[in-house]
């Protein structure tokens, strides 16, 4: 009889316990919880192993309390390391505000005579500012071409109309903001800017061709691949051009986008969902199909935002999908192990040592003086 693989005997390890198999499940989910302060949810989601905790505006006061607030939350974690998240933009979509530099929107950084500089500056400021309060990974900049002027959900937070524009502005923004000590992501794959649904609220179709989309939509993703972005969130759109024939899913569970993110455009980083809660998801799909299909796509971080109970079903489908059969452990553990690399990266503890004295640079002349002089470059 040939000797067991180390893949086996892990597997056989692990089959004893569904808890060990739940563990490691939780390793690729990120959640969101309500409340300025770690509460029993928060403390729970944590101890169960879950990758990491995604902010919104509720759960923001000011840059003190925020500051304090991710501390916590990483000491909860105590021995392992947890990522913080947020979308922080600039313009309208910004949860963090109080107190914090306001930045421009996507458009008004494309718009000005150097746009590539402005996106720097911007994508500089942002990550000092979430480096300072402990936030680890920026879900910035969006990368879709803004082509429909009908699009209720882009518009204003794309750079501009022009593939080579965003391609180049989205670049400098991410390695800016990855300097400074925060990922980056690249969003939303493969491309949301020319829809007229609202992902949040159903599912869009993007009809072109696969010519087209080499055309406009991918280029500013393959732009942020080559400058070395951490993580892609891919979109809960359908694409059937990048789809394998008799697929009818969004790119968050088709393996056909997943393999075009992988060998096409060559992404060796973390791919993550858009909110799994959403209504492009919540409508025509169950949490345990979105996440073993997502899975099995290919997908490494699946985020569950609000819902303590969506949170668990999305832990409890991993691990059944492993145990079962359907889903190999080793797929899950390649996925843990590209999370472990980008925490390697920039998950940063939140020691005494690291919180003193940062708060000075949150809204600090220097930082209102450089969008000041983006504002004063605008076309």
């Amino acid at each position: 009889a040939r000797p067991t693989t180390m893949e086996e005997r892990t597997w056989s390890e692990a089959s004893h316990t569904s808890e060990v198999l739940r563990r490691w499940a939780a390793k690729l989910v990120v959640f969101g919880f309500h409340g300025k302060q770690v509460d029993k949810h928060a403390r729970k989601k944590i101890e169960q192993g879950c990758a990491g905790v995604v902010l919104f505006s509720r759960n923001v006061k000011d840059k003190e309390q925020v500051q304090e607030l991710c501390a916590q939350l990483k000491q909860c974690a105590r021995n392992r390391p947890l990522l913080i998240a947020v979308d922080q933009e600039g313009g309208r979509i910004a949860r963090l505000n109080q107190g914090f530099t306001q930045v421009p929107t996507a458009r008004v950084l494309g718009s000005t005579e150097r746009a590539e500089a402005a996106a720097a500056a911007a994508g500089q400021v942002l990550g000092d500012e979430l480096r300072a309060v402990h936030i680890d990974l920026d879900f910035a900049p969006v990368v879709d071409v803004d082509t429909n002027p009908n699009n209720p959900v882009i518009g204003d937070r794309s750079f501009g109309r022009e593939a080579s524009k965003v391609a180049k502005a989205g670049a400098s923004f991410i390695k800016a903001m990855q300097a400074r000590g925060v990922a980056a992501c690249a969003k939303h794959f493969p491309g949301h800017g020319d829809t007229d649904v609202d992902s949040h609220l159903d599912l869009p179709r993007i009809p072109h061709t696969l010519e087209r989309l080499e055309e406009v939509e991918l280029p500013p993703f393959q732009a942020a691949v080559d400058a070395g972005v951490s993580t892609v969130m891919v979109a809960h759109v359908t694409v059937p051009a990048m789809q394998n024939q008799g697929e009818n899913l969004p790119a968050s569970m088709s393996p056909g986008a997943i393999k075009h993110l992988r060998e096409t455009l060559g992404f060796k980083g973390v791919i993550v969902t858009d909110d799994l809660e959403m209504g492009a998801i919540a409508k025509h799909f169950t949490m345990q199909e979105a996440v073993v299909k997502g899975l099995e796509a290919g997908v490494d971080l699946f985020l569950v935002c609000h819902t303590e109970k969506l949170q668990d079903i999305a832990i409890e489908a991993i691990a059944n999908a492993v145990e079962s059969g359907r889903v190999p452990l080793q797929r899950v553990q390649d996925s843990a192990a590209r999370i472990e690399n980008l925490m390697h990266l920039y998950v940063k503890p939140a020691t005494q040592s690291e919180s003193q004295g940062k708060l000075r640079i949150i809204g600090s002349k220097e930082h209102r003086e450089r969008i000041m002089q983006i504002l004063a470059d605008t076309i």
